[in-house]
Protein backbone atom coordinates (compact mmCIF):
# COMPACT_ATOMS: atom_id res chain seq x y z
CA UNK A 1 0.00 0.00 0.00
CA UNK A 2 1.29 3.46 -0.94
CA UNK A 3 0.12 7.01 -0.28
CA UNK A 4 -0.63 7.45 -3.98
CA UNK A 5 -3.25 4.71 -3.81
CA UNK A 6 -5.66 6.57 -1.53
CA UNK A 7 -4.57 10.00 -2.80
CA UNK A 8 -5.77 8.96 -6.27
CA UNK A 9 -9.13 7.91 -4.82
CA UNK A 10 -9.54 11.32 -3.21
CA UNK A 11 -8.63 13.12 -6.44
CA UNK A 12 -11.26 11.10 -8.31
CA UNK A 13 -13.82 11.91 -5.60
CA UNK A 14 -13.00 15.62 -5.88
CA UNK A 15 -13.46 15.53 -9.66
CA UNK A 16 -16.81 13.77 -9.27
CA UNK A 17 -17.96 16.24 -6.61
CA UNK A 18 -17.04 19.18 -8.81
CA UNK A 19 -18.90 17.67 -11.78
CA UNK A 20 -21.98 17.22 -9.56
CA UNK A 21 -22.05 20.97 -9.05
CA UNK A 22 -22.67 21.47 -12.76
CA UNK A 23 -24.53 18.27 -13.60
CA UNK A 24 -26.16 16.77 -10.49
CA UNK A 25 -26.56 13.01 -10.50
CA UNK A 26 -27.25 10.35 -7.89
CA UNK A 27 -24.81 8.08 -9.72
CA UNK A 28 -22.03 10.65 -9.27
CA UNK A 29 -22.89 11.02 -5.59
CA UNK A 30 -22.68 7.25 -5.04
CA UNK A 31 -19.42 7.15 -7.03
CA UNK A 32 -17.99 9.94 -4.86
CA UNK A 33 -18.88 8.08 -1.67
CA UNK A 34 -17.43 4.87 -3.11
CA UNK A 35 -14.15 6.57 -4.06
CA UNK A 36 -13.86 8.17 -0.61
CA UNK A 37 -14.67 4.87 1.11
CA UNK A 38 -12.06 2.97 -0.91
CA UNK A 39 -9.50 5.68 -0.14
CA UNK A 40 -10.45 5.61 3.54
CA UNK A 41 -9.99 1.83 3.75
CA UNK A 42 -6.65 2.00 1.90
CA UNK A 43 -5.43 4.80 4.18
CA UNK A 44 -6.51 2.84 7.26
CA UNK A 45 -4.53 -0.20 6.09
CA UNK A 46 -1.51 2.00 5.36
CA UNK A 47 -1.55 3.61 8.83
CA UNK A 48 -2.19 0.27 10.55
CA UNK A 49 0.76 -1.31 8.75
CA UNK A 50 3.12 1.53 9.70
CA UNK A 51 1.95 1.39 13.32
CA UNK A 52 2.54 -2.38 13.39
CA UNK A 53 6.09 -2.04 12.07
CA UNK A 54 7.25 0.42 14.77
CA UNK A 55 4.76 -0.70 17.44
CA UNK A 56 3.56 2.88 17.98
CA UNK A 57 0.28 4.72 17.36
CA UNK A 58 0.45 6.79 14.14
CA UNK A 59 0.12 10.04 16.11
CA UNK A 60 3.41 9.29 17.88
CA UNK A 61 5.21 7.69 14.98
CA UNK A 62 6.29 10.52 12.66
CA UNK A 63 5.20 13.84 11.19
CA UNK A 64 4.19 11.95 8.03
CA UNK A 65 1.81 9.72 9.99
CA UNK A 66 0.48 12.64 12.07
CA UNK A 67 -0.64 14.49 8.94
CA UNK A 68 -2.17 11.34 7.48
CA UNK A 69 -4.16 10.78 10.68
CA UNK A 70 -5.54 14.31 10.34
CA UNK A 71 -6.55 13.59 6.74
CA UNK A 72 -8.04 10.26 7.82
CA UNK A 73 -10.19 12.02 10.42
CA UNK A 74 -11.45 14.53 7.85
CA UNK A 75 -12.42 11.69 5.50
CA UNK A 76 -14.26 9.96 8.35
CA UNK A 77 -16.11 13.20 9.07
CA UNK A 78 -17.05 13.55 5.40
CA UNK A 79 -18.42 10.00 5.21
CA UNK A 80 -20.36 10.41 8.45
CA UNK A 81 -21.99 13.69 7.41
CA UNK A 82 -22.72 12.39 3.90
CA UNK A 83 -24.57 9.38 5.31
CA UNK A 84 -26.34 11.55 7.89
CA UNK A 85 -27.68 13.98 5.29
CA UNK A 86 -27.55 12.90 1.65
CA UNK A 87 -28.42 16.39 0.39
CA UNK A 88 -25.65 18.17 2.28
CA UNK A 89 -23.03 19.54 -0.11
CA UNK A 90 -19.84 19.39 1.94
CA UNK A 91 -17.54 17.60 -0.50
CA UNK A 92 -16.33 20.81 -2.14
CA UNK A 93 -15.29 22.10 1.30
CA UNK A 94 -13.82 19.00 2.96
CA UNK A 95 -12.21 16.98 0.16
CA UNK A 96 -9.73 19.77 -0.77
CA UNK A 97 -8.55 19.77 2.86
CA UNK A 98 -8.02 16.00 2.65
CA UNK A 99 -5.96 16.45 -0.53
CA UNK A 100 -3.87 19.17 1.13
CA UNK A 101 -3.11 17.10 4.25
CA UNK A 102 -2.32 13.87 2.35
CA UNK A 103 -0.18 15.73 -0.20
CA UNK A 104 1.73 17.57 2.55
CA UNK A 105 2.56 14.23 4.21
CA UNK A 106 4.68 13.34 1.17
CA UNK A 107 7.01 16.27 1.86
CA UNK A 108 7.81 15.59 5.52
CA UNK A 109 9.84 12.90 7.21
CA UNK A 110 8.39 9.42 7.69
CA UNK A 111 11.21 8.35 10.01
CA UNK A 112 10.16 7.12 13.47
CA UNK A 113 10.52 9.55 16.36
CA UNK A 114 12.67 8.77 19.35
CA UNK A 115 9.63 7.24 21.06
CA UNK A 116 10.08 4.32 18.65
CA UNK A 117 12.75 2.85 20.92
CA UNK A 118 11.91 1.17 24.22
CA UNK A 119 14.54 3.19 26.03
CA UNK A 120 13.08 6.51 24.88
CA UNK A 121 9.55 5.44 25.74
CA UNK A 122 10.59 5.24 29.41
CA UNK A 123 12.17 8.70 29.27
CA UNK A 124 9.58 10.63 27.24
CA UNK A 125 6.53 10.15 29.49
CA UNK A 126 4.62 8.22 26.87
CA UNK A 127 1.10 8.90 28.16
CA UNK A 128 1.61 12.67 28.33
CA UNK A 129 3.08 12.69 24.83
CA UNK A 130 0.08 10.74 23.54
CA UNK A 131 -2.31 13.17 25.23
CA UNK A 132 -0.37 16.09 23.73
CA UNK A 133 -0.58 14.95 20.12
CA UNK A 134 -4.18 13.76 20.53
CA UNK A 135 -5.36 17.14 21.80
CA UNK A 136 -3.57 18.88 18.96
CA UNK A 137 -5.09 16.49 16.42
CA UNK A 138 -8.67 16.91 17.67
CA UNK A 139 -8.20 20.66 18.05
CA UNK A 140 -6.85 20.89 14.53
CA UNK A 141 -9.76 18.88 13.12
CA UNK A 142 -12.21 21.15 14.97
CA UNK A 143 -10.41 24.11 13.40
CA UNK A 144 -10.77 22.48 9.97
CA UNK A 145 -14.50 22.08 10.58
CA UNK A 146 -14.67 25.72 11.67
CA UNK A 147 -12.94 26.76 8.45
CA UNK A 148 -15.41 24.70 6.43
CA UNK A 149 -18.42 26.12 8.30
CA UNK A 150 -17.14 29.69 7.84
CA UNK A 151 -16.84 29.16 4.09
CA UNK A 152 -20.28 27.57 3.94
CA UNK A 153 -21.76 30.53 5.82
CA UNK A 154 -20.31 33.06 3.38
CA UNK A 155 -21.50 31.04 0.36
CA UNK A 156 -25.00 30.68 1.81
CA UNK A 157 -25.09 34.35 2.84
CA UNK A 158 -24.13 35.48 -0.66
CA UNK A 159 -26.72 33.18 -2.24
CA UNK A 160 -29.51 34.52 -0.06
CA UNK A 161 -28.41 38.13 -0.45
CA UNK A 162 -28.57 37.88 -4.23
CA UNK A 163 -31.69 35.67 -4.07
CA UNK A 164 -30.09 32.90 -6.05
CA UNK A 165 -31.72 29.48 -6.26
CA UNK A 166 -30.05 26.66 -4.36
CA UNK A 167 -27.88 24.50 -6.60
CA UNK A 168 -28.70 20.80 -6.55
CA UNK A 169 -25.11 19.80 -5.89
CA UNK A 170 -24.53 22.41 -3.19
CA UNK A 171 -27.25 22.11 -0.56
CA UNK A 172 -26.21 23.96 2.62
CA UNK A 173 -27.72 24.37 6.11
CA UNK A 174 -29.52 27.55 7.12
CA UNK A 175 -27.56 30.62 8.21
CA UNK A 176 -28.80 30.22 11.79
CA UNK A 177 -27.52 26.65 11.99
CA UNK A 178 -24.20 27.58 10.40
CA UNK A 179 -23.81 30.46 12.86
CA UNK A 180 -24.26 28.10 15.83
CA UNK A 181 -21.87 25.57 14.32
CA UNK A 182 -19.27 28.27 13.70
CA UNK A 183 -19.41 29.47 17.30
CA UNK A 184 -19.26 25.90 18.62
CA UNK A 185 -16.20 24.91 16.58
CA UNK A 186 -14.27 27.94 17.88
CA UNK A 187 -15.28 27.14 21.48
CA UNK A 188 -14.05 23.56 21.04
CA UNK A 189 -10.97 23.88 18.85
CA UNK A 190 -9.06 26.70 20.54
CA UNK A 191 -9.21 25.27 24.11
CA UNK A 192 -8.07 21.86 22.79
CA UNK A 193 -5.18 23.46 20.92
CA UNK A 194 -4.22 25.56 23.95
CA UNK A 195 -4.27 22.58 26.30
CA UNK A 196 -2.19 20.56 23.85
CA UNK A 197 0.25 23.46 23.64
CA UNK A 198 0.62 23.67 27.43
CA UNK A 199 1.32 19.93 27.67
CA UNK A 200 3.84 20.32 24.84
CA UNK A 201 5.61 23.09 26.74
CA UNK A 202 5.79 20.81 29.78
CA UNK A 203 7.26 18.01 27.67
CA UNK A 204 9.74 20.48 26.23
CA UNK A 205 10.92 21.52 29.68
CA UNK A 206 11.15 17.88 30.71
CA UNK A 207 13.34 17.13 27.69
CA UNK A 208 15.99 19.48 29.14
CA UNK A 209 16.80 16.71 31.62
CA UNK A 210 17.51 14.29 28.76
CA UNK A 211 20.48 14.08 26.36
CA UNK A 212 18.33 15.63 23.61
CA UNK A 213 16.84 18.86 25.04
CA UNK A 214 14.20 20.78 23.16
CA UNK A 215 15.12 24.24 21.86
CA UNK A 216 12.36 26.78 22.51
CA UNK A 217 14.24 29.34 20.44
CA UNK A 218 13.62 27.60 17.12
CA UNK A 219 11.88 29.84 14.53
CA UNK A 220 9.07 27.33 14.06
CA UNK A 221 8.28 27.31 17.78
CA UNK A 222 8.20 31.11 17.87
CA UNK A 223 5.86 31.31 14.87
CA UNK A 224 3.51 28.62 16.21
CA UNK A 225 3.53 30.25 19.63
CA UNK A 226 2.53 33.57 18.06
CA UNK A 227 -0.34 31.83 16.28
CA UNK A 228 -1.61 30.42 19.56
CA UNK A 229 -1.64 33.95 21.02
CA UNK A 230 -3.75 35.17 18.08
CA UNK A 231 -6.17 32.27 18.52
CA UNK A 232 -6.42 32.97 22.26
CA UNK A 233 -7.32 36.62 21.57
CA UNK A 234 -9.94 35.49 19.02
CA UNK A 235 -11.40 33.03 21.54
CA UNK A 236 -11.65 35.67 24.29
CA UNK A 237 -13.20 38.20 21.92
CA UNK A 238 -15.84 35.74 20.73
CA UNK A 239 -16.53 34.43 24.23
CA UNK A 240 -17.04 37.77 25.95
CA UNK A 241 -18.33 40.01 23.15
CA UNK A 242 -22.07 40.49 23.15
CA UNK A 243 -23.39 38.67 20.10
CA UNK A 244 -20.95 39.79 17.38
CA UNK A 245 -22.17 39.83 13.76
CA UNK A 246 -22.31 36.29 12.39
CA UNK A 247 -20.71 37.29 9.09
CA UNK A 248 -17.85 38.98 10.95
CA UNK A 249 -17.31 35.84 13.02
CA UNK A 250 -17.29 33.72 9.85
CA UNK A 251 -14.62 35.92 8.26
CA UNK A 252 -12.50 35.91 11.42
CA UNK A 253 -12.82 32.13 11.66
CA UNK A 254 -11.68 31.71 8.07
CA UNK A 255 -8.72 34.06 8.55
CA UNK A 256 -7.65 32.57 11.88
CA UNK A 257 -8.03 28.88 11.06
CA UNK A 258 -6.98 29.32 7.44
CA UNK A 259 -3.80 31.09 8.52
CA UNK A 260 -3.19 28.34 11.08
CA UNK A 261 -3.55 25.65 8.42
CA UNK A 262 -1.35 27.39 5.85
CA UNK A 263 1.36 28.36 8.35
CA UNK A 264 1.54 24.99 10.07
CA UNK A 265 1.64 22.95 6.88
CA UNK A 266 3.98 25.43 5.21
CA UNK A 267 6.49 25.25 8.07
CA UNK A 268 6.31 21.46 8.21
CA UNK A 269 6.92 21.15 4.47
CA UNK A 270 9.76 23.69 4.49
CA UNK A 271 11.51 21.99 7.41
CA UNK A 272 10.62 18.48 6.30
CA UNK A 273 9.07 17.86 9.71
CA UNK A 274 12.50 17.83 11.34
CA UNK A 275 13.74 19.66 14.40
CA UNK A 276 17.06 21.49 14.32
CA UNK A 277 18.23 19.67 17.42
CA UNK A 278 21.41 17.63 16.98
CA UNK A 279 20.51 14.01 16.26
CA UNK A 280 22.06 11.15 18.21
CA UNK A 281 23.83 8.24 16.55
CA UNK A 282 21.09 5.69 17.15
CA UNK A 283 18.04 7.93 16.77
CA UNK A 284 17.51 9.43 13.32
CA UNK A 285 14.65 11.72 14.26
CA UNK A 286 15.13 13.34 17.64
CA UNK A 287 12.16 15.59 18.25
CA UNK A 288 9.14 15.22 16.00
CA UNK A 289 5.73 16.85 15.88
CA UNK A 290 4.87 15.26 19.23
CA UNK A 291 7.31 17.66 20.93
CA UNK A 292 7.73 20.73 18.81
CA UNK A 293 4.27 21.62 17.49
CA UNK A 294 3.20 23.48 20.63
Amino acid sequence: MHVYCFLTCYVVAMALEWSRLHRPSNVKRVATLLAMTVGFVAQTIYLFDRARVVDLPPLLNSTHDWLLVLGWMVVLLFLFLSVLDRRLGIGLFLIPLVLILVSASAFVTDLPSRLATNQDREVAIYNWAMLHVSLLAFGFIAAVVGLMVGLMYLVQHRRLKHRQAERAGLSLPSLEKLERMNWLTVMISIPLLMLGMLIGIGLGWYSKTTPTPFDFGEPMVIVIGSLWVVLAVFFCWLRWTRRPAAKQVAWLTIWAFGFLLVTLLGLLVLTGGHSNVQQSADVTHVLNVDFYIV
